[in-house]
Protein backbone atom coordinates (compact mmCIF):
# COMPACT_ATOMS: atom_id res chain seq x y z
CA UNK A 1 0.00 0.00 0.00
CA UNK A 2 2.98 2.40 1.31
CA UNK A 3 6.54 2.08 -0.35
CA UNK A 4 7.54 4.96 2.03
CA UNK A 5 6.50 6.92 4.77
CA UNK A 6 8.92 10.37 5.57
CA UNK A 7 7.92 12.28 8.25
CA UNK A 8 8.93 14.17 11.49
CA UNK A 9 9.68 12.46 14.65
CA UNK A 10 7.02 12.82 17.34
CA UNK A 11 7.14 9.56 19.45
CA UNK A 12 9.78 7.00 19.80
CA UNK A 13 10.21 3.55 21.48
CA UNK A 14 12.25 0.63 20.38
CA UNK A 15 8.73 -0.93 19.22
CA UNK A 16 7.24 1.77 17.40
CA UNK A 17 7.62 5.22 16.11
CA UNK A 18 4.89 8.14 15.53
CA UNK A 19 6.06 10.24 11.89
CA UNK A 20 3.82 13.08 11.47
CA UNK A 21 3.55 13.47 7.62
CA UNK A 22 1.49 17.02 6.74
CA UNK A 23 -0.31 16.77 9.95
CA UNK A 24 -1.12 13.10 9.85
CA UNK A 25 0.69 10.80 12.28
CA UNK A 26 1.25 7.70 11.36
CA UNK A 27 2.11 4.59 13.92
CA UNK A 28 4.66 2.29 12.69
CA UNK A 29 6.09 -0.45 14.19
CA UNK A 30 9.70 -0.82 14.09
CA UNK A 31 12.47 -3.28 14.73
CA UNK A 32 15.44 -2.70 17.46
CA UNK A 33 17.75 -2.45 14.39
CA UNK A 34 15.60 0.80 12.53
CA UNK A 35 15.33 2.05 16.44
CA UNK A 36 18.98 2.34 16.63
CA UNK A 37 19.37 3.72 12.93
CA UNK A 38 16.80 6.66 13.42
CA UNK A 39 18.92 7.15 16.68
CA UNK A 40 18.42 11.10 17.42
CA UNK A 41 17.26 12.11 13.52
CA UNK A 42 14.24 14.41 13.72
CA UNK A 43 13.04 14.05 10.37
CA UNK A 44 13.44 10.10 8.77
CA UNK A 45 12.28 8.14 5.68
CA UNK A 46 11.11 4.48 6.48
CA UNK A 47 10.09 1.94 4.07
CA UNK A 48 7.05 0.32 5.12
CA UNK A 49 5.02 -2.94 5.18
CA UNK A 50 1.64 -2.66 5.29
CA UNK A 51 -0.63 -5.38 7.29
CA UNK A 52 -4.28 -5.54 6.66
CA UNK A 53 -6.02 -8.11 9.42
CA UNK A 54 -9.73 -8.65 9.74
CA UNK A 55 -9.77 -5.62 12.87
CA UNK A 56 -6.58 -4.08 11.95
CA UNK A 57 -4.39 -2.17 9.41
CA UNK A 58 -0.95 -2.06 10.76
CA UNK A 59 2.33 -0.47 9.40
CA UNK A 60 5.70 -1.73 10.14
CA UNK A 61 8.72 0.51 9.16
CA UNK A 62 12.13 -0.25 8.20
CA UNK A 63 15.22 2.12 7.72
CA UNK A 64 16.89 0.43 4.45
CA UNK A 65 14.85 -1.18 2.20
CA UNK A 66 17.27 -4.08 2.70
CA UNK A 67 15.73 -4.67 5.70
CA UNK A 68 11.86 -5.03 4.49
CA UNK A 69 12.61 -6.91 2.02
CA UNK A 70 13.91 -9.58 4.35
CA UNK A 71 11.37 -8.81 6.24
CA UNK A 72 8.57 -9.88 3.30
CA UNK A 73 10.61 -12.52 2.67
CA UNK A 74 10.66 -13.36 6.39
CA UNK A 75 6.87 -13.39 6.54
CA UNK A 76 6.50 -15.64 2.86
CA UNK A 77 7.68 -18.66 4.88
CA UNK A 78 4.85 -20.68 6.76
CA UNK A 79 4.43 -20.18 10.29
CA UNK A 80 6.31 -16.83 10.23
CA UNK A 81 3.94 -13.84 11.03
CA UNK A 82 5.18 -10.22 10.87
CA UNK A 83 5.45 -10.30 14.58
CA UNK A 84 7.76 -12.72 14.70
CA UNK A 85 9.69 -11.47 11.61
CA UNK A 86 9.98 -8.53 13.39
CA UNK A 87 11.43 -10.09 16.81
CA UNK A 88 13.71 -11.81 14.36
CA UNK A 89 14.97 -8.59 12.37
CA UNK A 90 15.56 -6.97 15.95
CA UNK A 91 17.64 -9.80 17.72
CA UNK A 92 19.35 -10.30 14.15
CA UNK A 93 21.39 -7.43 11.87
CA UNK A 94 20.45 -7.96 8.42
CA UNK A 95 23.92 -9.16 7.55
CA UNK A 96 23.96 -11.23 10.42
CA UNK A 97 20.84 -13.11 9.00
CA UNK A 98 21.53 -12.88 5.59
CA UNK A 99 24.90 -14.52 6.62
CA UNK A 100 23.08 -17.58 8.80
CA UNK A 101 20.81 -18.23 5.60
CA UNK A 102 23.29 -18.46 3.45
CA UNK A 103 25.77 -20.21 5.66
CA UNK A 104 23.04 -22.56 6.87
CA UNK A 105 23.45 -21.53 10.04
CA UNK A 106 20.35 -22.91 12.44
CA UNK A 107 21.97 -21.95 15.10
CA UNK A 108 22.07 -18.25 14.58
CA UNK A 109 18.40 -18.21 13.92
CA UNK A 110 17.28 -20.83 16.98
CA UNK A 111 19.02 -18.34 19.02
CA UNK A 112 16.18 -15.80 18.74
CA UNK A 113 13.21 -16.02 21.34
CA UNK A 114 10.58 -18.46 20.11
CA UNK A 115 12.22 -19.99 17.28
CA UNK A 116 12.55 -23.70 17.31
CA UNK A 117 14.38 -26.03 15.18
CA UNK A 118 11.70 -26.55 13.04
CA UNK A 119 11.08 -22.80 11.91
CA UNK A 120 14.73 -21.98 11.45
CA UNK A 121 14.89 -24.74 9.39
CA UNK A 122 12.46 -23.83 7.80
CA UNK A 123 13.70 -19.99 7.41
CA UNK A 124 17.15 -21.75 5.85
CA UNK A 125 15.42 -23.79 3.16
CA UNK A 126 12.62 -21.48 2.08
CA UNK A 127 14.97 -18.45 2.30
CA UNK A 128 18.24 -19.33 0.64
CA UNK A 129 17.50 -19.56 -2.90
CA UNK A 130 15.03 -16.49 -3.07
CA UNK A 131 17.54 -14.48 -1.34
CA UNK A 132 20.17 -15.03 -4.28
CA UNK A 133 17.48 -14.54 -7.01
CA UNK A 134 16.28 -11.07 -5.67
CA UNK A 135 19.69 -9.96 -5.29
CA UNK A 136 20.12 -9.22 -1.91
CA UNK A 137 23.55 -9.41 -0.80
CA UNK A 138 24.73 -12.33 1.44
CA UNK A 139 28.41 -12.57 2.31
CA UNK A 140 29.49 -16.46 2.77
CA UNK A 141 31.86 -15.38 5.76
CA UNK A 142 34.76 -17.36 6.97
CA UNK A 143 35.66 -18.60 10.57
CA UNK A 144 38.31 -17.21 11.32
CA UNK A 145 37.17 -13.52 9.64
CA UNK A 146 33.39 -13.85 11.54
CA UNK A 147 36.28 -14.55 14.37
CA UNK A 148 38.28 -11.18 14.00
CA UNK A 149 35.21 -9.68 13.31
CA UNK A 150 33.57 -10.65 16.91
CA UNK A 151 36.79 -9.74 18.60
CA UNK A 152 36.95 -6.12 17.07
CA UNK A 153 33.16 -5.79 17.88
CA UNK A 154 33.68 -6.51 21.40
CA UNK A 155 36.68 -4.38 21.68
CA UNK A 156 34.76 -1.11 20.41
CA UNK A 157 31.23 -2.20 22.37
CA UNK A 158 33.47 -2.27 25.33
CA UNK A 159 34.71 1.23 24.49
CA UNK A 160 31.26 2.26 24.23
CA UNK A 161 30.86 2.28 20.61
CA UNK A 162 26.44 1.57 19.98
CA UNK A 163 26.82 -2.53 18.44
CA UNK A 164 25.23 -1.71 15.08
CA UNK A 165 27.35 1.34 14.14
CA UNK A 166 30.22 -0.60 15.00
CA UNK A 167 29.12 -3.69 12.90
CA UNK A 168 28.31 -1.61 10.31
CA UNK A 169 31.78 -0.14 10.35
CA UNK A 170 33.59 -3.47 10.66
CA UNK A 171 31.85 -4.34 7.51
CA UNK A 172 32.94 -2.13 5.25
CA UNK A 173 36.55 -2.60 6.53
CA UNK A 174 36.40 -6.43 6.26
CA UNK A 175 35.50 -6.11 2.26
CA UNK A 176 37.86 -3.22 1.72
CA UNK A 177 40.61 -5.00 3.79
CA UNK A 178 40.04 -8.79 3.73
CA UNK A 179 43.19 -10.15 5.63
CA UNK A 180 42.54 -7.46 8.21
CA UNK A 181 44.08 -7.95 11.76
CA UNK A 182 42.30 -7.47 14.59
CA UNK A 183 44.29 -4.22 15.73
CA UNK A 184 44.16 -3.34 12.56
CA UNK A 185 40.20 -3.22 11.81
CA UNK A 186 40.02 -2.05 15.53
CA UNK A 187 42.23 1.17 14.63
CA UNK A 188 41.04 1.86 11.23
CA UNK A 189 37.34 1.61 12.85
CA UNK A 190 37.89 4.08 15.34
CA UNK A 191 38.98 6.19 12.25
CA UNK A 192 35.07 5.89 11.24
CA UNK A 193 33.25 5.83 14.23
Amino acid sequence: MYAFISGKVTEKTPAYVILDNNGIGFFINITLNTFTAIGEKDIVKLFTHTQILEDAHNLFGFFTERERDLFEMLISVSGVGCNTARLILSSLTVNELSNAIANEDFKTIQGVKGIGTKTAQRIVIDLKDKMKKSGIETEITAGTNNTIKNEALSALTILGFSKNAVEKALDKLIKLYPDASVEMLIKEALKVL
